[in-house]
């Protein structure tokens, strides 16, 4: 479950999956705004997805599978991952869509074409993925 605490941070808590050297998966359950919600199971709307988060960890070795942790992040980490998961992918293709408009292209080979411009964006995050995972890191309380 998701909770921002007093002391500004994001906690989940999750389930340790496996701990490999410095890494710790840690298996948690992402639950939309409203999957606490008492009818949840009765409404399409609410939505709860496992993940696994990689926490890397000093002393790993004090964590054994199935073992329940708290799994924190700050919010300037949230607010990094959220801008490079949708903000910039989402100005990549406003700006692009208006550009390709402006200089008279057809709008559905617009919208192709912008939608063709992520993929360098993306390929670009996974070239990066190691230096991103410094910066946008959890850690277990």
């Amino acid at each position: 479950m998701l909770k921002q605490s007093m002391n500004n941070k994001i906690e989940h808590s999750g389930i340790v999956d496996s701990v490999e050297g410095r890494n710790v998966k840690v298996r948690i359950l992402q639950t939309s705004a409203c999957g606490a919600c008492k009818v949840a199971a009765h409404c399409n709307a609410s939505e709860a997805r496992e993940k696994i988060v990689d926490v890397v960890s000093s002393d790993a070795s004090r964590y054994q599978p199935g073992q329940q942790v708290v799994v924190c992040a700050s919010p300037s980490v949230a607010a990094r991952a959220l801008l490079l998961a949708f903000g910039i992918p989402f100005l990549i293709l406003v700006f692009s869509l208006v550009f390709l408009t402006t200089l008279g292209v057809e709008e559905g080979y617009s919208a192709l074409l912008s939608l063709a411009m992520l993929c360098p964006y993306y390929l670009l995050l996974w070239l990066l993925r190691k230096s991103i995972s410094r910066k946008v890191s959890f850690y277990i309380e």
